[in-house]
C-alpha cells in the first residue's frame, strides 16, 4: 500500500559516517580492522585499536612523503621516485632506525665520501708541489 511506512530516501534517515571520517583520518579504519581480525594477531580486537593503528600509519606515511618531497625538490624534480624515498629515510635519524632492515627497490645508496681519501689526496698534492 502506497503511503504507509518509510519511503526510500526519506529525510529522517542519516547518511552513514565511516570510522575514518569520525576519527578525522584518511587511512581506512574499517579495512585495518578487517586485516587485524583476519590476521589472527589476537583472539579479539578492541574497537579503538584499528583507529589508533590507522592514525600511526597515516602519520608515518605523511612524514615519509614530506621528507621525500623535500628530497625531490632539492633535486629539482616534481615527482617523487624511490630514490627520493630512500634519501629521505636514510637521512632522518629516527626513520633510519625504524627502517634499518628495509630494502627500498630502486632506492640506490647514500653518497658517502671517506675522510681518509680526501686527506690522502691533499697529502699527494702538497708532497708533489
Amino acid at each position: 500500500m502506497a503511503g504507509r511506512g518509510k519511503t526510500l530516501g526519506s529525510r529522517n534517515t542519516k547518511k552513514a559516517t565511516s570510522r575514518s571520517n569520525k576519527a578525522g583520518l584518511q587511512f581506512p579504519v574499517g579495512r585495518i580492522a578487517r586485516f587485524l581480525k583476519a590476521g589472527r594477531y589476537a583472539e579479539r580486537v578492541g574497537a579503538r585499536a584499528p583507529v589508533y593503528l590507522a592514525a600511526v600509519l597515516e602519520y608515518l606515511a605523511a612524514e615519509v612523503l614530506e621528507l621525500a618531497g623535500h628530497a625531490a625538490r632539492d633535486n629539482n624534480k616534481t615527482r617523487i621516485v624511490p630514490r627520493h624515498i630512500q634519501l629521505a629515510v636514510r637521512n632522518d635519524e629516527e626513520l633510519r632506525k625504524l627502517l634499518e632492515d628495509v630494502t627500498i627497490a630502486n632506492g640506490g645508496v647514500l653518497p658517502n665520501t671517506h675522510n681518509v681519501t680526501s686527506q690522502h689526496l691533499e697529502g699527494m698534492t702538497s708532497a708533489s708541489g
